[in-house]
């Protein structure tokens, strides 16, 4: 039984790890559909782009199981701001991915959080 719920953990981790990557590669090469948001949140454009470098790094932490708890609390909070995005200026069910994460954030903290900074 304990095998079967690191396997959940570790798929919710790829699935959040790949996702948010991959958006924050997009910002960072300035692809300007990921970039439309922050003008309309009043953000000024570098946001967008330090933004795109929490989402990298985010990533790569979550797969490090001493960081991972950490990583999922800072891409869940990324995730609820997106969420808020998509629930005020979008049609409602585009914000269901953003909170989606913001779940598996969640339970990723709440697996993990025992080995917060243990390297060993």
């Amino acid at each position: 039984m304990e095998k079967a719920k690191d396997h959940r953990v570790s798929i919710a981790t790829a699935f959040v790890a790949l996702y948010v990557g991959a958006g924050g590669i997009a910002k960072l090469l300035g692809v300007p559909y990921v970039h439309s948001s922050f003008p309309k949140l009043g953000l000024p454009v570098w946001f967008g782009y330090f933004i795109g470098v929490c989402e990298v790094v985010g990533s790569i932490g979550l797969l490090m199981p001493p960081l991972s708890a950490l990583a999922a609390v800072g891409i869940g909070i990324i995730m609820v701001g997106a969420t808020y995005y998509h629930a005020t200026f979008t049609p409602i069910f585009q914000a269901a991915p953003a909170f989606i994460l913001t779940i598996l954030c969640g339970y990723i903290f709440l697996k993990r959080r025992a080995d917060i900074l243990k390297f060993s």
